[in-house]
């Protein structure tokens, strides 16, 4: 890797096969028991390549089905490419699918323990932790409610509340901010400047365009599996949104 980089995307390409018939119902299974499935395939990233630097407030930006969420799972791991490669050092923590260690039936008091376990905190850590957790999330008050009976924005405050306590040298977060409230989101804002200080290296996925332009050091821009741009926020912001409104 070139001194630095972090993070070494290179010549990425990913294809989903989707199918082309629906058989959603008892009678269209047997109507088309002996008929082979039909495919077509859908080229999600292709020949994608570029480097993020260490301590980079990073942003992707595109349309739906442009690639965005497909690109963060091969570099979490996710997901496997066809071709090319990811190359990082040091840990990742991927805010993509949060809560997803969560049991429904516990408690939220039970669920920072477990979920927290999952994430690889010790549970002296989740300890000494705990009180953070709670107060970051602002669920004090419903500690021991089943979280199945949390809202998604309830929810959502704990399962990152939780995750941001993880020691990481890159986070990859994607629309995971868009359930919390305007207040929540300001002050996760606050804890991922903190962590960018500390030479953390943020990846950013969203729609929100301004929060990207505010927040982002460089932005990608993909269109239909390719890169477009890479640049300034400003620049490929206004670049987006001329390809969106002409």
């Amino acid at each position: 890797m070139k001194k630095g980089n972090i993070i070494e995307v290179n010549n990425l390409s990913k294809e989903f096969k989707i199918g082309t018939e629906h058989r959603d119902t008892l009678k269209s299974v047997f109507l088309n028991i002996f008929k082979r499935n039909t495919y077509k395939r859908f080229k999600a990233l292709d020949d994608v390549s570029f480097s993020v630097n260490q301590g980079e407030f990073f942003g992707i930006i595109g349309r739906n089905g442009s690639g965005k969420s497909t690109l963060l799972k091969i570099i979490a791991g996710i997901y496997l490419p066809d071709r090319g490669s990811v190359k990082y050092n040091g840990r990742i923590v991927p805010f993509l699918e949060l809560g997803v260690g969560f049991n429904p039936d516990l408690t939220a008091r039970e669920n920072i323990f477990l979920n927290g376990t999952i994430l690889g905190l010790t549970r002296a850590e989740i300890r000494r932790k705990f009180d953070e957790i709670v107060d970051f999330a602002e669920i004090r008050d419903f500690l021991d409610t089943p979280v199945k009976n949390f809202s998604s924005g309830m929810y959502v405050r704990l399962a990152f509340s939780i995750a941001i306590q993880v020691d990481a040298d890159i986070y990859i977060l994607d629309e995971v901010l868009a359930v919390g409230d305007v207040g929540f989101q300001k002050k996760c804002f606050r804890r991922l400047d903190e962590l960018q200080k500390k030479k953390a290296t943020i990846i950013f996925v969203s729609h929100d365009v301004e929060t990207v332009q505010k927040q982002c050091d460089r932005v990608l821009l993909l269109e239909h599996g390719k890169v477009d741009t890479i640049g300034p926020p400003k620049e490929v912001v206004k670049r987006y949104r001329k390809k969106i409104f002409g």
